[in-house]
């Protein structure tokens, strides 16, 4: 199998729901015999595509005769694959990507599919975003229409965003999300420190530097996870751990845990004293903190398959810290898996921030009087964050909010993050 076609049945498992982007291509490109260089086009392209689908789409649009939702999802996607590599790639050959393209609708299509793809990509050319802004220009599309269609998000995401931001944030905001970032890692100090591990990365010629957190290192291009030495955690996901600072000693509780990159953090923040319930609601998912506490040498972690939106009375007053990264849009998270972007609709927003507030009003209840509380979300949009928070301090008079954080990728350089901080009087 060609690095293209790997790209073309990936991508087709993604739209039919049965894989996320970063889970699925490290596992292909693992079992795949393709060169060093075909599994970094494959990962040039796969992303390529999931990052810039909409303005593709459009680009198609003006060349096809059918709309896009009666072209063959095969098909669909050996044109995306094609035109993102006409366009966004200046080192691809054109007629490398068109017929290449060809051959992959010959064995994926019929024949009048095969000259529908080679007639569209035949018409295809380099300065194919010059022509569609052109042609945009010629319309008439409203604000988010415009947005949406040369940033590659959904339209309802752009009209949300601007209820909430002014044009110029929302644009630059967008425009993080379709950068690739770079990998922060968190390092282990139950096992090393972060001058050590900077040191191992400079003699493996590996580009990084210190981050902006005392246990983050940012690197550019990395390939070594399976270590207990770090693990890859953005800033903003560590900021959420230290804002709890939980000490030695403790009890506390990570309600929503997998895969466990904050819970180990948490226990290494506690010099791996005290103790910590870690919960998720899927067995598989609870194996993940295991396997990563394990690897990392944390030992004061019981994990436990269990719903934090189900109020467990035995659990009441119980806990001295608390953390709640509740399941949220992911919003925040996009330049890292760009199909949060096709996948996650606006009917969901209602039923996440219902989800939300369900564990929120159940951590109140197990921490502990003078406890710590921390709710933290990846996502940018207010009704998660800003609005849960305030709806919540008004039907609980004994806390107050001690501090509030939020992190944008275009101004943090993190994820896009909430994080509020709550104390019990």
């Amino acid at each position: 199998m060609t690095a293209r076609e790997l790209v073309v049945n990936l991508l087709y498992k993604i739209e039919v729901g049965e894989a996320y982007s970063n889970t699925t291509l490290d596992k292909e490109l693992n079992k795949s015999d393709l060169s060093r260089e075909d599994k970094a086009l494959a990962s040039q392209i796969f992303y390529g595509v999931l990052t810039w689908k909409l303005t593709i789409d459009e680009i198609i649009k003006q060349y096809s005769n059918i709309r896009l939702k009666k072209i063959s999802p095969w098909i669909l996607n050996i044109l995306r694959i094609a035109i993102y590599q006409i366009v966004w790639l200046d080192k691809i050959p054109v007629s490398a990507a068109v017929n290449e393209s060809v051959n992959l609708a010959k064995k994926y299509g019929h024949p009048a599919s095969v000259s529908f793809t080679n007639a569209i990509l035949r018409k295809v050319s380099k300065d194919e975003l010059d022509k569609l802004f052109t042609y945009l220009q010629k319309k008439i599309l409203t604000e988010d229409e415009i947005i949406a269609i040369t940033t590659s998000h959904p339209q309802w995401l752009v009209a949300e965003l601007l209820k909430e931001y002014d044009i110029k944030f929302v644009t630059e905001l967008l425009d993080a999300n379709n950068q690739i970032p770079e990998t922060t890692l968190r390092v282990n100090t139950l096992k090393t420190t972060v001058d050590e591990v900077k040191k191992l990365l400079d003699l493996k010629r590996i580009d990084c530097k210190k981050g902006n957190l005392p246990d983050s290192i940012i690197a550019k291009k990395i390939n070594e996870f399976d270590t207990p030495l770090y693990v890859v955690q953005d800033e903003a996901a560590q900021l959420a751990c230290i804002m709890l600072a939980p000490k030695e000693g403790e009890l506390v509780l990570d309600a929503c845990s997998a895969p466990g990159g904050k819970t180990t953090y948490l226990a290494q923040l506690m010099n791996n004293k005290g103790e910590i319930d870690a919960w998720d609601i899927h067995e598989h998912r609870v194996k993940l903190v295991e396997e990563t506490a394990k690897r990392l040498g944390v030992e004061i972690i019981s994990v436990k398959v269990n719903d934090a939106t189900i109020y467990d009375t035995y659990c009441f007053e119980k806990y001295d810290k608390i953390l709640l990264d509740v399941p949220c849009s992911g919003i925040g998270v996009i330049r890292k898996k760009p199909e949060i972007k096709w996948t996650r609709k606006e009917e969901d927003i209602p039923e996440l921030v219902k989800i939300q507030a369900q564990i929120l009003d159940n951590g109140a209840r197990y921490l502990k009087r003078g406890g710590t509380l921390i709710y933290s979300t990846c996502t940018v949009l207010k009704q998660e964050n800003e609005e849960q928070i305030q709806k919540f301090l008004s039907n609980h008079k004994d806390f107050e909010l001690v501090e509030e954080k939020k992190l944008y990728p275009h101004i943090d350089n993190t994820d896009g993050f909430y994080i509020a901080k709550l104390a019990r009087r």
